[in-house]
């Protein structure tokens, strides 16, 4: 098929975005010709980071349900009967071939439309213990791409492939771009560095965490590059003040902070957990404890399982966050095993083979 049309659904979060647009400029690549259009839900930051992707989207009036009582959740069905009648005139007026789900809020009326009008469908489920809204979609999807083993207990096992998640190309071969992330982020060389990512919107108990145990830290000869997140900027920037501390909202050139980064501190959503499989260095996960089904805790508990990751719960910070970090920064041994063990679990394909799948939806 010289022009196929696509449609890709995933936000909310730069990691439901961000795979989207990996896929995207796959597909872009392999198709020059296509048309690609993405939906959304229209107060989300999809809104914002697709058109500087370069692809249009289309927002529908959608968001998750609260976990407490609110004026959104009485809107729930109201949304939902909007953006799946705004859904089905999406597909009537694209004709998509395909539709690909990343997760987040809009994805789950646009697929399941799809999926009644007999597009095919691929979910593409990021974490270890999949969200509700693509265990519902997986009734009328055609194919689920996995990251994770032992998810036929969530979903039909002739539909899983298990290919990984879809990162950045740009994070392949970042061991040769340390010299460059040196000189972009005035590091001093001779000195270890800590990168903490606390995604981005950023992470209140791990910005807290730093701002607390920053002097620690930097009494072990380290120095820090703090993704703060934009929420919480204004509330740490003065701490880049200080002589080795950086802190930034956001990180446009995550290939040369990973490059410059010696040990990470970071929340264990799919798409960093996937990252950082690909880069290889030594991880501290802090999962966030406020996610469906608690999967960061899972994801983490997935590569730590494999002597790829350690793993630190909010409530152990207080008293055991010293003598781990103090350990990690001294131990070379243990630095090299979780190293070498998290980029032995790396999917460096995975981008590419989701599309292989998709590819063969367009010969049915």
């Amino acid at each position: 098929m010289a022009n196929p049309k696509f449609i890709l659904s995933g936000g909310g979060t730069g990691g439901h975005i961000y795979p989207a647009v990996a896929i995207a400029n796959e597909l872009k690549a392999r198709f020059p010709e296509s048309e690609i259009l993405f939906v959304g839900a229209s107060d989300k930051m999809e809104m914002q980071k697709v058109p500087q992707a370069g692809y249009k989207i289309e927002g529908l009036w959608i968001a998750g349900i609260q976990r407490r009582l609110t004026f959104d959740n009485a809107l729930f069905p109201l949304k939902l009967i909007c953006s799946l009648i705004k859904s089905r005139s999406i597909i009537k007026k694209f004709k998509p071939d395909v539709v690909i789900g990343t997760g987040g809020f809009a994805s789950g009326p646009l697929l399941r439309v799809a999926g009644g009008m007999k597009v095919p469908v691929v979910v593409q489920e990021q974490n270890s213990f999949p969200g509700i809204t693509n265990k519902w979609l997986s009734k009328w999807a055609s194919k689920i791409c996995v990251a994770y083993d032992n998810l036929d207990k969530f979903f039909p096992a002739e539909k899983i492939v298990f290919t990984g998640n879809p990162v950045r190309q740009d994070l392949i071969g970042t061991a040769d771009k340390r010299d460059e992330a040196v000189t972009r982020f005035g590091l001093d060389p001779n000195k270890k560095t800590l990168l903490v990512l606390g995604g981005s919107l950023g992470a209140r108990r791990i910005n807290q965490l730093i701002d607390k145990e920053l002097a620690f830290i930097q009494a072990q000869g380290v120095q820090v590059i703090w993704q703060c997140g934009k929420l919480y900027f204004d509330e740490y920037r003065h701490h880049g003040d200080k002589d080795g501390v950086q802190v930034l909202s956001f990180i446009d050139r995550m290939d040369l902070v990973y490059a410059a980064a010696d040990f990470v501190i970071s929340r264990a959503g799919a798409s960093s957990v996937s990252e950082l499989c690909i880069v290889g260095k030594p991880v501290i996960f802090i999962p966030s404890p406020n996610v469906a089904e608690d999967h960061q805790t899972k994801n983490a508990q997935a590569i730590v399982d494999k002597g790829g990751a350690l793993l630190m719960k909010e409530p152990q910070l207080e008293a055991e966050f010293q003598p781990v970090f103090t350990d990690l920064v001294s131990n070379t041994e243990k630095q090299a095993a979780l190293a070498g063990n998290i980029k032995g679990l790396a999917k460096v394909n995975a981008t590419n083979d989701i599309v292989e799948e998709i590819v063969k939806l367009l010969s049915r």
